[in-house]
């Protein structure tokens, strides 16, 4: 079939969602398969040698894939298939990486199948040849206490694994988890390229939902706004990881937990002017995710901006960003950065809350965890975890700022998809610096 390349590019009203490329399907699992053969043959072997570890295994059963496996399948494979097994040896003196499947087919084009079931009957026996043949130092499989995505490797093909294993070669077995959250939390250039496009996007549907084209004061209902955006997600033929949420703060309103926005949100609230509506909202795109919050401001008769004194209280919420992100420094540890910023910007008079988190080809994933709602004095072990170069985060934040023309606090929750490097920290495609005004008379 000869291929079509198709540029989708949506157009609605005012708003082009988005002048970023949205492919067809074809297209979309070529790019996924091409980021996947750059992962595995320019960024495996280096992760390999930085962990110390030259053979990983990585073994699930169909439906029942190890999180780690389910980013590592090609575009053409949606599942596992019966029992997949995937071996990973690098040979460091030889500078060469083998990617082997012990399974009946080739795993797409990059991991070859090295099972012949008339020649070998018992998989696992398969497995223990492969591993004997090149004796590795060790054998690091999917299991962590305190990373879930790096715990990936069942209870039963573990202990299955360890009885085909001669003895000498179960004394090797150790924890792939230093090797796994490194494949998972890091990004590669490819990846920042489609990134960039997928945060372009997220920040388009927003600005949409928070417009006059979806919102009609006094009729419009915050759960209408949350159900838009799913379908505009959906019509796109694009995927939400999780369900968004719409809250509102206003004058004559007592100021809600922050938790209350993030789990629950107001679900029923009709929209009315003089509103200071925020959303929480995030979408899935060739593997990649973002995590996206932002404000909006409906407009009442007599205004032609967002007044002045939320705009300022805007500022307070940047600010604690520009703190934060400041301190970001490789080999810090996620506790270290959380309270060095939490201290200056309480210095600074700020009533800041951190709980920032990693952000790639899971929503929630893993590496460094900054702060999280309900552990603001630092995270046990996963807060330890020290940042890497090349990883993608959530910045996610608020800060509480009194309004003396409310004479209530205000508090401004923000959230955008950044980027920390060799050259140090960047927003993936820029962040919110000012509060959306809606107009709508």
């Amino acid at each position: 079939m000869k291929k079509i390349v198709l540029l989708c590019l949506l157009s609605v009203l005012s708003f082009e969602i988005s002048n970023a490329q949205i492919l067809s399907e074809w297209d979309r699992a070529t790019m996924r398969d091409e980021i996947l053969a750059d992962r595995f043959n320019n960024l495996l072997p280096t992760l390999m040698d930085n962990t110390n570890i030259d053979m990983w295994l990585v073994i699930s059963r169909e439906y029942n894939e190890d999180p780690v496996m389910r980013t590592m399948l090609p575009a053409r494979w949606l599942n596992a298939r019966r029992r997949t097994i995937l071996v990973f040896y690098r040979d460091k003196a030889k500078n060469t990486i083998e990617k082997l499947a012990v399974a009946r087919y080739d795993v797409g084009e990059n991991i070859q199948s090295a099972w012949d079931k008339e020649q070998q009957p018992d998989q696992w026996q398969r497995l223990v040849e492969i591993i004997q043949e090149r004796n590795p130092e060790k054998i690091a499989v999917n299991y962590s206490k305190h990373f879930g995505i790096a715990d990936g490797l069942v209870h039963t093909d573990f202990e299955e694994l360890k009885e085909a294993l001669p003895g000498f070669l179960e004394a090797k077995i150790v924890s792939a988890e230093k090797l796994a959250i490194a494949w998972i939390e890091t990004r590669t250039e490819k990846e920042m390229a489609l990134y960039n496009t997928l945060v372009q996007v997220t920040h388009d549907i927003i600005d949409e939902a928070f417009s006059s084209k979806v919102i009609t004061p006094g009729k419009t209902t915050t759960d209408d706004v949350v159900w838009w955006m799913r379908q505009k997600v959906t019509d796109m033929g694009l995927e939400t990881w999780f369900h968004p949420t719409i809250d509102v703060q206003r004058s004559d309103e007592a100021l809600k937990s922050h938790i209350y926005s993030f789990t629950k949100g107001d679900k029923s609230k009709v929209i009315i002017p003089g509103d200071l509506l925020h959303c929480d909202f995030g979408i899935t795109y060739i593997t990649l995710n973002t995590d996206c919050q932002q404000h909006a401001y409906v407009l009442k008769e007599s205004e032609t901006k967002v007044p002045d004194f939320l705009t300022e209280a805007f500022k307070t919420g940047n600010r604690v960003q520009d703190i934060f992100t400041t301190n970001f420094s490789a080999g810090k540890t996620g506790n270290e950065i959380l309270l060095k910023s939490l201290t200056e910007a309480k210095a600074e008079g700020l009533r800041p809350s951190i709980y920032t988190h990693p952000l790639g080809t899971y929503g929630h994933s893993s590496g460094t965890t900054l702060g999280m709602w309900d552990s603001q004095d630092g995270v046990p072990v996963n807060g330890d975890y020290p940042l890497h170069h090349n990883t993608v985060y959530a910045i996610e934040l608020n800060n509480t700022h009194f309004v003396k023309e409310w004479d209530k606090d205000v508090r401004i929750m923000l959230e955008e998809a950044g980027f920390y490097g060799p050259k140090g920290f960047r927003y993936v495609n820029e962040r919110q610096e000012e509060i959306k005004a809606i107009k709508w008379n």
